[in-house]
């Protein structure tokens, strides 16, 4: 799966693990980029839901259209998927959204 970013320091944080760092702290830092990985190395979103990589999960209520990834409790790696010939995962935040 391609990946696009919401903005430039989501961005940041997933593809420059010293960003990560400073935002977070280590632990987090690695597994901000274990789930952008597995988001790249997907062929689709329903690969990663068939069998729960990273926890992945469709979200619900205001937030139905997207879907998260288990990061550092309660944190979450929260995105969409545009569909077409390849699909596209856009990163829109890391938040506890709970």
């Amino acid at each position: 799966m391609e990946i696009n970013y919401k903005n430039s320091k989501i961005k940041a944080v997933c593809t420059n693990i010293s960003e990560a760092v400073k935002k977070y702290r280590i632990e987090m830092a690695k597994k901000i980029h274990l789930r952008i990985d597995q988001l790249r190395a997907a062929e689709s979103i329903d690969t990663l839901l068939k069998h729960s990589i990273g926890k992945c999960h469709k979200l619900k209520g205001n937030r139905k259209e997207q879907y998260a990834m288990h990061l550092e409790e309660p944190y979450r790696l929260v995105f969409v998927v545009s569909e077409g010939k390849i699909q596209i995962a856009r990163i829109l935040e890391i938040v506890d959204y709970h």
